[in-house]
């Protein structure tokens, strides 16, 4: 039993602490309004140094100076949105963890549906090839499948 216990505090300490370690209590802004959309922000913005972590996640340098950036521009009285087009302009749209839709984008929001259809007329054809050469069997052919069938049976 005691086992269980240092395994859930370890698991949980686990997943919390890198979290608690990333935003640092120098960067929290007094308004708790500004730093809610600061928060609100940061999670949609990539880290560039870890790639698949918001910098509100990460501890890298680069994330503490985007999450300073991200508040100072809040604090100048920008909107969510010029604050995203802010970064949009410095870094490119890679700094968005969900890239907008757009046509520079459209290939890589399209791509896993090309995948999918693709996949699946590749199975409708490898099925109906099956169906068919099932179907033009000769009558010996067809019989001898029988035959062998009523032999594993027996």
């Amino acid at each position: 039993m005691r086992w269980l216990r240092f395994l859930i505090v370890t698991v949980t300490l686990s997943l919390t602490l890198p979290r608690a370690l990333a935003v640092q209590p120098d960067e929290i802004l007094s308004d708790s309004t500004q730093e809610t959309r600061a928060r609100t922000l940061s999670k949609e913005l990539r880290c560039m140094v870890c790639q698949n972590q918001s910098i509100d996640d990460s501890d890298a340098p680069l994330a503490r100076d985007l999450r300073v950036l991200v508040r100072e521009r809040l604090q100048a009285g920008d909107t969510d949105r010029q604050v995203i087009d802010f970064l949009i302009a410095r870094y490119g749209e890679f700094v968005l963890l969900r890239p907008q839709f757009s046509s520079r984008t459209a290939v890589l929001w399209l791509t896993p549906l090309g995948v999918l259809v693709i996949g699946a007329l590749g199975l409708t054809m490898v099925a109906r090839r099956r169906a068919d050469s099932e179907a033009n069997l000769t009558p010996q052919e067809q019989a001898r499948i029988a035959e062998i069938f009523q032999r594993h049976d027996s």
